[in-house]
């Protein structure tokens, strides 16, 4: 049997630290290519590249994740910065909108998490409020609050039951991009999962941190999806 190649975006940082070394460094915490091995995949980092080969990368790959990280530059979804957005990634922004536009051409299973969910719904054309109170508590500590699904939904026959999760973003969807719809929601509302309709493929953005906790489920759909 084949094993499924998930492709994992990572983040580009300056002056990063282990050992002896203080080095430029493309980087991913390890839970991301360990829940993909967990759920039975291959993982691959996909460091930033330029866009005009993200088809080519992702005609590769069996599947897409879209990790999470810094703030979307507003000016993606032309917006005005708030004071709260963090400083721009500009080239992971540009990478990562390639790559889910090639991901979403070649009918790639996507999975977008956190930032990856918020940039998937900017893709699409959709916008994000900049700035959630309450779903990010402590600066450097994960989080958790219960999400429920929405019946009927990818995301439902995935997770059917309402599920505490683990949770870092002061972030959110606002409009939503073309075609998508939410697929669960936070007790106070905000959307907490995307996806677009089965005939548009496999593609789910969460706005939590499966590979910051123990449910293996969404990773394996995508895994199967995949596959």
């Amino acid at each position: 049997m084949t094993v499924p190649l998930i492709g994992i975006s990572t983040y580009l940082e300056s002056g990063a630290r282990w050992g002896v070394w203080e080095l430029d460094a493309a980087l991913l915490p390890a839970g991301y290519p360990r829940l993909v091995q967990r759920a039975g995949g291959l993982a691959a980092m996909l460091p930033p590249d330029a866009p005009d080969r993200a088809a080519r990368t992702v005609a590769r790959l069996d599947g897409l994740v879209i990790a999470g990280g810094p703030d979307v530059d507003p000016a993606r979804y032309g917006a005005e910065r708030d004071p709260r957005t963090g400083p721009p990634a500009p080239a992971r922004d540009a990478w990562e909108l390639a790559l889910i536009e090639a991901a979403l051409e070649a009918g790639t299973p996507v999975l977008g998490i956190c930032r990856g969910m918020q940039l998937l719904n900017v893709a699409l054309g959709g916008t994000l409020v900049q700035h959630l109170a309450g779903h990010a508590e402590v600066v450097g500590v994960f989080g958790g609050h219960p999400v429920k699904p929405v019946p009927g939904s990818l995301y439902a026959g995935i997770v059917p039951e309402e599920l505490t999760v683990p949770t870092y973003h002061h972030q959110a969807v606002d409009r939503l991009g073309a075609g998508l719809v939410p697929s669960a929601h936070a007790a106070d509302g905000t959307v907490e999962a995307v996806e677009l309709p089965a005939d548009r493929g496999w593609v789910l953005g969460v706005q939590w941190h499966p590979e910051m906790g123990e449910d293996l489920r969404v990773m394996r759909a995508l895994v199967a999806a995949a596959g």
